[in-house]
Formats: structure tokens, C-alpha cells, sequence
């Protein structure tokens, strides 16, 4: 266990996009970061990051989850999903990993 763990989170949907940034009076401890996640509401949603957790942005629509504790890292994930769990008609959502849903027909009168 050299390595740690990590988790991906894959943001679909039009104009879900993330980045990682420090806000100045509401951090837990010195030099937190937020993760500020666009996903359609009207304001932008942040979520401080735990210790032993780094977070970073490769790409606008991927987030990469790191630290050596894999529960600490899979819980954030999992809170950060609940702002969007992935939805079964248009397939929009937060994914965590390698995630997939099965989407379903539209009804048909």
C-alpha cells in the first residue's frame, strides 16, 4: 500500500464542470481547499475537502480523489454525488469510478 487509493468522479451532463479552489474565512484547518462544482442549481456548490484527501481537476469533467485512508475517500465521494446522483432517463449525474446505469425508454402513449 504504497500508493494510496483513489477515486474518479465523472461529471455528465451540459455545463457540470469542477475545480478546486481555496476559500479564505471558511476553511476547518489551515490551507484547506473546496471542490466548487457547477451543476445547474443557481449558485455554485462547495464542499470542503477532509484531511488526509487530495483532490484535483485533470480535466473540467474529472475529478481525481486521493489519500491513503480509502473509506475517508470513498465517503467525500459519495457526499459529493448526492448533489447529483446519476439520473435513469437522459443518463446525467456524478459518477464515482467506473460507475453505469441502465437507462430507460421514454413512455410511449
Amino acid at each position: 500500500m504504497s500508493e494510496g487509493h483513489t477515486a474518479i468522479l465523472r461529471l455528465v451532463g451540459v455545463g457540470y464542470r469542477a475545480s478546486v479552489e481555496e476559500r479564505a474565512g471558511r476553511t476547518r484547518y489551515p490551507g484547506q481547499k473546496f471542490l466548487c462544482l457547477k451543476l445547474g442549481y443557481t449558485h455554485p456548490v462547495e464542499v470542503g475537502v477532509p484531511e488526509g484527501v487530495k483532490v484535483s481537476t485533470p480535466q473540467p469533467t474529472r475529478v481525481l480523489i486521493e489519500g491513503a485512508e480509502r473509506e475517508a475517500i470513498m465517503s467525500f465521494a459519495g457526499s459529493v454525488r448526492l448533489y447529483r446522483k446519476p439520473e435513469p432517463y437522459k443518463g446525467k449525474g456524478i459518477f464515482i469510478n467506473d460507475e453505469t446505469i441502465k437507462l430507460k425508454q421514454k413512455k410511449i402513449k
